[in-house]
């Protein structure tokens, strides 16, 4: 019995811990949510089942983990979970979509609380673009109405594709799709029929989620709700302790070439004056924009 009340309690703890995706919301004066964890690589384990897992983008796993094997990770290594994180700089309302960052952070109203998605956006040549915008239709078991633009670039490769994909398993937008209210309408928050693709660049502009994250969020979200799609690759914060956070990603590449080299960080204000605040770590500050991992790294600490 009591060997079986363990399991039990195990059992809750993970499924809990596997698909938490709910942080308590910090005070306006942090930024910095979650706790990083580990994983011992089993056989038969890959980066993409790993990220699946625990709910996280495919790259920000790779980022942090940039030794390992994507496909065939040597089992009984120990890999970081990217769980922590800083929230982007802005008003913590309805739906921001970092797109450096790769992730969805929704803010429920008249809630404590934010979520966190990992998802997959525009590659390149078809990027998802930077704007603020709200949700204008919310679809369930939509159909899929390729632009002109899909089909002739599926026909350059021999394939035809149908003017309407009729909702089903073979759907590319999945279960659930909410059209944003920005350009002819185009650009949808949706689902996919494939986890392949979360955490990429490998949509057509849209915004794919895994299937249990969009329909969660289809369920919480309503048609007016604020978007803010943004591209953040450097975050910065000055906690209420006084200790310095950074945490930086590879910018996103706007051509081909840049995917081969190395993409130059943005150097904004608000980043300049942290970087060069009295506190600083140099040696650190270095290291992490070298290294690009994604995760918060405390890099000083000041007096308060």
């Amino acid at each position: 019995m009591v060997l079986r009340i363990l399991l039990l309690l195990a059992t809750c703890f993970w499924s809990t811990f596997l698909f938490a995706r709910t942080y308590p919301l910090p005070a306006s004066n942090s930024r910095l949510i979650g706790h990083n964890t580990t994983y011992i690589v089993k056989k038969g384990d890959t980066i993409a089942s790993i990220a699946n897992h625990f709910d996280i983008g495919f790259l920000a796993l790779r980022a942090v983990n940039p030794h390992v094997d994507p496909f065939l990770p040597k089992p009984g290594i120990q890999l970081t979970i990217p769980l922590q994180m800083l929230l982007p700089e802005g008003p913590r309302q309805g739906i921001v979509v970092n797109l450096a960052q790769l992730r969805l952070f929704y803010y429920p109203s008249h809630s404590n609380k934010v979520e966190v998605f990992p998802i997959g956006i525009g590659r390149i040549g078809w990027d998802t673009p930077t704007t603020t915008t709200h949700i204008a239709q919310k679809i369930p078991h939509p159909t899929w109405t390729p632009t002109e633009n899909i089909l002739k670039e599926y026909a350059a490769e021999g394939k035809a594709l149908p003017k309407v994909v009729p909702a089903g398993p073979n759907n590319p937008l999945g279960d659930y799709a909410m059209r944003l209210a920005y350009g002819a309408g185009d650009y949808l928050i949706h689902g996919t029929n494939k986890n392949f693709g979360v955490g990429l660049r490998v949509s057509s502009g849209c915004i794919r989620l895994f299937p249990r994250n969009i329909q969660h969020l289809f369920s919480e979200v309503s048609v007016g709700t604020i978007v803010r799609i943004i591209s953040q690759p450097i975050q910065h914060s000055v906690e209420p302790d006084g200790k310095l956070y950074l945490e930086v990603t590879r910018p996103l590449s706007k051509t081909k070439q840049d995917q081969q080299g190395v993409v130059n960080l943005p150097t904004d204000q608000s980043t300049l004056k942290f970087i060069t605040r009295k506190g600083i770590n140099n040696q650190k500050l270095v290291s992490i924009l070298q290294g690009r991992e994604g995760i918060p790294i405390e890099v000083g600490k000041v007096a308060l």
